[in-house]
């Protein structure tokens, strides 16, 4: 399946506007934490808040009650973050992370299910938002119209080292950005280009990056995805990524399938809803 097919079908499960129950649970779940099943089919027991306000970061729109993450996600912020902090590069500023038990958004993603993915917009304020700010937080798009290239007279060198940063995290194994990004740091990486094998084209990333952990090793319900193929990801894939899609035929769009949770996800539910 073309790349573009790929992405359609991802943002039309991503826009899925029912409710979910898990918008209902408002505390993590006591417990050892554990990241169960994948990515765009978990949960999580044991998440951890992210503290809203701490110096080298801030979380945005935390009113949606999506900064919870496991226990190995919030330190990567805090390694990340210092990292940034130290080489002077600005706030770093907080997207969406997972919800208190993990599970499916009613809007927005089909992943951030486990507790093992974060969004970073692609900008770093040199001063602190405001509440105001933070509440109804303006992004950035880098992409230029067509879709080919970055914006130069928007793009900052420093975005290049955040993202960077994070994928020279041990415990990252992949950064989502849209092509037209992947294409920047391909052209301006020079020798060093290991890192850029974990930061994968993908559509719609135009104004944040999506990083992702591997899964916990004591996560024994977690689902890892398929390793990452080899060499940097410069050549050929990405020109694929960069070919103008052709027209989607006048078909009538099919309702997304939603996949059953995990058994110990639907038991976690179950146990919420019965203790009410």
């Amino acid at each position: 399946m073309k790349h573009w097919l790929l992405a359609a079908a991802f943002m039309m499960s991503a826009s899925a506007t029912a409710a979910t129950p898990w918008q209902q649970v408002k505390e993590p779940v006591a417990g050892t934490a554990q990241s169960i099943g994948g990515f765009s089919n978990g949960c999580i027991i044991g998440a951890q808040a992210l503290p809203l306000e701490r110096d080298g970061y801030q979380v945005m729109r935390s009113q949606q009650l999506r900064y919870f993450g496991h226990p190995d996600l919030l330190a990567f912020i805090k390694r990340l973050t210092t990292q940034t902090s130290s080489n002077g590069l600005g706030t770093v500023m907080i997207g969406d992370m997972g919800m208190p038990a993990g599970g499916r958004f009613a809007t927005g993603h089909a992943s951030h299910q486990s507790g093992l993915d974060v969004d970073i917009w692609l900008q770093l304020p040199s001063s602190r938002w405001s509440a105001t700010q933070l509440k109804n937080p303006r992004a950035i798009d880098l992409v230029a119209g067509n879709g080919k290239a970055v914006v130069e007279s928007i793009w900052q060198p420093q975005v290049g080292q955040l993202i960077k940063l994070a994928a020279q995290d041990s415990e990252v194994t992949r950064i989502f950005v849209h092509p037209a990004i992947k294409q920047k740091l391909c052209d301006t990486a020079g020798t060093d280009r290991t890192w850029l094998r974990k930061v994968r084209p993908w559509f719609g990333h135009r104004a944040h990056m999506h990083v992702r952990l591997r899964c916990p090793a004591s996560s024994l319900e977690c689902e890892e995805q398929a390793a990452i193929p080899a060499g940097d990801g410069c050549g050929a894939e990405l020109a694929s990524w960069l070919e103008a899609p052709k027209k989607l035929p006048n078909a009538k769009p099919k309702d997304p399938v939603i996949p059953e949770p995990p058994a110990s996800c639907k038991a976690l539910l179950a146990n919420h809803f019965k203790a009410k």
